[in-house]
């Protein structure tokens, strides 16, 4: 995951307010329900400390998602009366509504609800043309079509001569269409930055279409076997997006057994468990980190600077280190905070066994 966006949560010290917000159930009672959920987190960040200001900032933020038709939900973190980001989930928060006042936001859970979000180009396509949807978790929308050759298209059961002839020109028409199509969805690809191609329509017009596509895409693509406008289809996009999630922390994870394997000169590219990787954001040689959120280190708690790389296990560490000024923070957020800060990618995990402890890191060498 690309933690770039959290970048506006560290130009500002804490404290902060973290809450995320189910907003997965719709009936009629939903805005009232949402009116008590904005109370209730509201009284309970307070309770914690909060100032008056961000309460109040907090429980209007949730008020205004009375008539949201979100899916799914929204993490809200705020500070000295504002909010200051209010990202989207991808799924719903675990356990409902919470809220946390701490040093540092919550982050870690937009590992596991914010992001793995596969983003998929839907092509349903014929002998005409194909009309192209974006589909991610937060929804659907129009994403172009093409038109090809509309005439001829379709076959003749004559063996003269002359009909013959038409068939080649059909077969002429599929062909230009299907290059039309193909180089249409790659041009949709490459401005949507999407992670797959969902090739929906008869066997051979998929196919004809799959070969035609740049050899660079040819790994995005999934051919569907239902048909548009079917639940079998969103099944189908859906297995698709989970399988792609998938295949890719596996391919992490993958690189991070090996990376554990000291080279010829003794140094290994991996670190997990609390010490060796306060040790590696302070040397600024995080280069992914992997985080499996229930793990038992996530939540240990680690001491923290006012500057992203000033962390350590121990309070005294940090006055050692010339910081005169710390908070007790989670290791997981503290972590990401010094990830975000160079622009490390993140991960998150379901491996019990990889890393020790649950979190883990790629490295840089110095």
């Amino acid at each position: 995951m690309d933690l770039a966006f959290l970048h506006p949560l560290y130009e500002h010290p804490g404290p902060w307010a973290s809450v995320y917000v189910d907003t997965s159930r719709h009936t009629e009672g939903t805005p009232h329900e949402r009116e008590l959920t904005a109370q209730a987190m509201a009284r309970e960040l307070a309770a914690q400390g909060a100032d008056e200001a961000t309460c109040r900032a907090v429980q209007s933020a949730i008020e205004e998602l009375r008539h949201s038709s979100e899916p799914h939900g929204r993490a809200l973190f705020a500070r000295a009366g504002e909010v200051v980001l209010d990202p989207p989930l991808v799924r719903p928060p675990r356990g409902g509504d919470w809220a946390e006042w701490a040093p540092l936001p919550r982050v870690a859970p937009l590992l596991e609800l914010a992001g793995e979000d596969p983003v998929c180009v839907v092509a349903y396509v014929d002998r005409k043309g194909a009309d192209f949807e974006l589909r991610s978790a937060l929804g659907r929308e129009g994403a172009g079509s093409v038109t090809g050759r509309q005439w001829p298209v379709h076959r003749t059961s004559s063996a003269d001569w002359s009909e013959r002839h038409f068939q080649l020109r059909v077969e002429n028409t599929w062909e230009h269409n299907a290059a039309e199509i193909a180089d249409a969805l790659a041009v949709c690809q490459e401005e949507t930055k999407a992670d797959l191609l969902v090739l929906v329509g008869d066997d051979r017009e998929r196919r004809s279409v799959h070969e035609r596509l740049p050899k660079r895409l040819h790994d995005l693509v999934v051919e569907a076997p239902h048909g548009s406008g079917s639940r079998l289809l969103d099944e189908d996009v859906e297995r698709a997006r989970a399988e792609h999630v998938g295949r890719r922390a596996e391919a992490e994870l993958e690189r991070f057994r090996a990376a554990r394997a000291p080279d010829g000169e003794g140094r290994t590219g991996a670190a997990e468990g609390v010490p060796a990787l306060v040790e590696a954001a302070r040397e600024h040689r995080i280069d992914e980190l992997l985080i499996r959120t229930d793990g038992p280190d996530a939540h240990r708690e680690v001491w923290i600077g006012e500057d992203p790389d000033q962390l350590a296990v121990r309070r005294t560490d940090l006055k050692v280190l010339g910081e005169q000024h710390s908070w007790p923070a989670r290791a997981d957020d503290a972590l990401i905070r010094s990830a975000v800060a160079t622009d490390a990618p993140a991960l998150s995990v379901a491996e019990r066994e990889v890393p020790v402890g649950g979190l883990g890191a790629l490295l840089r060498w110095k």
